[in-house]
């Protein structure tokens, strides 16, 4: 497999595991120690990230990110996803309303030593906010 193909298939089983099954144990396989995204409230490091995600899965505890397509180059991968849940846990200050969620997104992650050194994701937080107001 070569290193591209390689890195779109570490990228898969990046949401697959953390994000569809809920692995928190694959938090450590896949992110590195100090890697950094755009979001500031995931923070820098992969504790920060697990504190986010922790968050995330009690809100949305069937979380899904349907990959709807992969593109990588060198040790970049770009993902566009589907993100679907229901809303059955406390989010940004809102109590749990049972609706079920569907947001588009993209995500851009650098790859090295076959862990995410870095992620820029982008989707509409505001489209979610709608869906559960």
């Amino acid at each position: 497999m070569s290193d591209v193909n390689q890195n779109k298939e570490i990228v898969r089983q990046f949401f697959e595991q953390i994000w569809n099954q809920g692995d928190e144990s694959a938090i450590d396989r896949f992110i590195a120690e100090d890697a950094i995204g755009n979001d500031p409230k995931f923070g820098v490091g992969r504790e920060s990230f697990r504190a986010q995600w922790r968050k995330w899965r009690i809100a949305f505890p069937d979380i899904n990110f349907a990959i709807q397509e992969l593109v990588a180059e060198n040790d970049v991968v770009v993902s566009r996803w589907l993100l679907t849940g229901t809303h059955l846990g406390q989010y940004l200050n809102k109590p749990a309303t049972g609706k079920k969620i569907s947001v588009d997104g993209v995500s851009i992650d650098r790859l090295k030593n076959g862990m995410v050194v870095s992620g820029f994701d982008a989707w509409d937080s505001q489209v979610l906010a709608a869906q559960i107001s």
